[in-house]
């Protein structure tokens, strides 16, 4: 279950929803379900990401405004994804995102992630993403 959070400045829903797919097509055509894939944004506002000691809105930015100011990206991937499948999603997030030479900070990080470390809510029950089933869910809390 891929899981890509990415931070940038606000992004309309229109881009984050092409993003999204841009990401959800690749991820498909390398044998992943589309439903597995996850891909989160949290926008950043300014003065929240420094590099160097300085705001990264401060850093040179010579772009068209297509792509955007700064980017921090965190994929969570199976261990078992070779270098070339990490190198090829990388590319990928930053096609998608528009980031380029121009951009003036792009930070991208993957963890292994195993699928037994990664719990989901099925109903009223709850199984981890290597399919083992852990039971019902604890009721809310009242």
């Amino acid at each position: 279950m891929p899981t890509i959070t990415i931070r940038t400045p606000e992004l309309p829903v229109p881009r984050r929803r092409a993003v999204a797919l841009h990401l959800t097509r690749w991820l498909t055509a390398r044998g992943v379900q589309a439903g597995h894939v996850v891909v989160r944004f949290e926008p950043t506002e300014e003065s929240t990401v420094f590099s160097g000691g300085m705001p990264v809105e401060a850093l040179p930015h010579d772009g068209d405004g297509s792509g955007p100011r700064h980017a921090s990206v965190t994929c969570c991937v199976g261990p078992d994804r070779d270098d070339a499948f990490r190198d090829g999603l990388a590319r990928c997030v930053t096609e998608a995102l528009g980031a380029d030479a121009r951009t003036p900070f792009c930070y991208l990080e993957f963890r292994p992630t195993s699928p037994s470390d990664v719990y989901l809510g099925a109903g009223e029950g709850l199984r981890r993403a290597d399919g083992t089933d852990v039971g019902p869910t604890a009721p809310a809390a009242v």
